[in-house]
């Protein structure tokens, strides 16, 4: 473990504002949104929702950032590099959401969301990835789509999808304090615009890290945001197939991608991370809650998959993780909540 760094009074109150500005302002978008984008019977139904849900969403949200600054007091990780964000990028963001915001509705309320399958443009990615997943423009397919999609996802997430992504550095901590070096190898899997990678490198800088997704402008998103950093390496893959060599990593992180894949690509997946692991190496997961995982949410983990199109999202919410990642080799070490998604660690053996 890092050594506990005593926060200056400045840095707790900055930490706070930040952050409290940072969920303000993503879920003033996100009721803004639902106002523009839904029926007035729609939005009746929704203020309906239950209230003890809604009193545990904002006790949730409220226990993952003083989680998170907790964190960065007991030395696991540092305050985010990125803390105070510019004005003017936060801007530009915006003005882009709620511009594609009439084509993202427009998707919804006609239930189509295969524009990549039928523009035909995309040749040699599997069928499965050709779709408009959230119904964003563009699928994850096209530089405007990277350019949108953390604002997309914060927005969905009023602002917490960075504090649920920090998660995975304790246990990442973890396993570099217990090999007593920080020298080796890490590859996230389905980096997308590379949010964690940023983190995992500016705690961790000697750490050699890869990246692989299937997105060339996912990962030309990912250069941009890391090039900050010194050691990384963005590799065009399927998580599926990857193109890597055996044994090569002692740590793999994947983030928000299993709930994406088919039930018939999961397995693939799984036994592809077991292959890059070398003996005694983690995967450290995130991704969505699981329906059980608290029942009180089982009825928004219901609702989602049609409401944002997640047409893989309602078989991966009852999957079992044990299984699968141990029918590949894998066995879990622990789990644990954060807010509306989980870590769960499993050790290569």
């Amino acid at each position: 473990m890092k050594q506990p760094k005593i926060l200056h009074p400045a840095e707790r109150m900055l930490y706070g504002v930040t952050q409290a500005a940072r969920v303000g302002w993503y879920a003033a978008h996100y009721l803004l949104a639902r106002r523009l984008s839904t029926s007035d019977a729609e939005r009746r139904a929704s203020s309906r929702a239950r209230p003890e849900i809604r009193a545990a969403l904002r006790q949730d949200l409220v226990a993952l950032f003083r989680r998170d600054l907790a964190n960065i007091e007991a030395g696991r990780y540092k305050l985010p590099y990125d803390l105070i964000p510019s004005p003017v990028q936060r801007l530009h963001q915006s003005v882009r959401f709620f511009a594609d915001l009439p084509d993202v509705d427009r998707r919804r309320r006609a239930h189509r969301a295969d524009e990549p399958y039928q523009r035909g443009t995309h040749t040699g990615l599997p069928r499965y990835y050709l779709q408009n997943f959230h119904y964003q423009s563009g699928g994850w397919l096209t530089r405007e789509s990277a350019q949108l999609y953390d604002t997309q996802v914060e927005v969905l997430f009023t602002g917490a999808a960075d504090a649920m992504r920090r998660q995975a550095l304790v246990p990442l901590g973890d396993f570099m304090t217990a090999r007593g070096s920080d020298a080796g190898r890490l590859i996230d899997v389905g980096c997308g615009t590379g949010r964690l990678l940023g983190y995992i490198k500016d705690n961790w800088p000697s750490l050699a890290v890869s990246g692989l997704d299937l997105s060339r402008a996912y990962l030309d998103a990912a250069t941009r945001l890391l090039r900050r950093f010194s050691n990384v390496d963005l590799v065009v893959g399927a998580a599926e197939a990857m193109p890597l060599p055996d044994a090569d990593f002692d740590v793999v992180v994947c983030t928000y991608l299993l709930h994406e894949l088919p039930r018939r690509v999961r397995p693939r997946v799984a036994a592809e991370i077991a292959r890059v692991l070398r003996p005694g190496g983690r995967l450290i997961l995130v991704d969505s809650l699981q329906v059980g995982d608290k029942p009180l949410f089982d009825p928004l983990l219901a609702a989602f998959p049609a409401t944002f199109h997640e047409p893989y999202f309602a078989d991966y919410g009852r999957t079992d993780l044990v299984r699968l990642f141990g029918s590949a080799g894998l066995r879990k070490l622990g789990s644990q909540l954060a807010f509306l998604s989980k870590v769960v660690i499993f050790e290569k053996s």
